[in-house]
């Protein structure tokens, strides 16, 4: 592994250590170079309540690696936590930083009504 990924993935083992400690809910986000993907998981991180990703149908259409396309999933996550009876969730950047695409994605299902 490089150097920089071994360094985002000790950020993100720090946030989830913290978020474990308070038993949160987790809005857990993952960026690649062409994809954004978000999962709402339990407090014990054992199950996936909701998710919601560029790769799912209704949302492929188009760009998928752009700020537009992480607002869309940001919504959606948003909705089917909802729909899960959760709108309390701690926002699990996976160590990326809070800027563009993850901003984008936070501030969306922010708007669709989870507390964070």
């Amino acid at each position: 592994m490089s150097d920089k990924k071994v360094i985002r993935l000790r950020r993100a083992r720090r946030s989830r250590l913290k978020m474990r400690e308070l038993e949160a809910v987790r809005l857990c986000v993952h960026r690649s170079s062409q994809h954004m993907y978000a999962q709402v998981i339990s407090a014990d991180g054992s199950t996936v309540l909701a998710s919601a990703s560029t790769l799912d149908a209704n949302l492929r259409s188009g760009s998928t690696g752009n700020v537009e396309a992480a607002k869309k999933v940001g919504q959606l996550v948003a909705e089917r936590a909802k729909a899960a009876g959760i709108t309390q969730v701690a926002f699990d950047r996976s160590g990326f930083k809070y800027h563009g695409r993850v901003k984008a994605l936070a501030e969306a299902a922010r708007e669709g009504g989870l507390e964070f």
